[in-house]
């Protein structure tokens, strides 16, 4: 079986974030957060979208960014959703 085969649910070594969440919370755009962590504005697209991992030394300068600890951000676990609840 090879490393690319096809899965459907989380990859079990995925780190899950709340980078869209901040920087929406915060009115911050993509290219001026990317600007700022000296990183390509197309990276934290991935990173949102948890098609990357950030490196420990870009996770904890995202965490200083936004002057949260960085379990915060990140988790092994997915974070519960915010919200209402859809009605059924």
């Amino acid at each position: 079986m090879s490393d690319t085969a096809e899965s459907s649910g989380p990859k079990p070594d995925q780190v899950h974030n709340r980078i869209a969440m901040l920087r929406v919370e915060r009115r911050i755009s993509r290219r001026e957060f990317a600007d700022a962590l000296g990183v390509h504005y197309q990276t934290v697209g991935y990173l949102e979208r948890g098609e990357y991992s950030p490196s420990l030394h870009l996770a904890l300068r995202i965490a200083q960014y936004f002057e949260v600890p960085v379990e915060f951000v990140f988790s092994l676990d997915p974070f519960p959703t915010i919200g209402p609840s859809p009605t059924t």
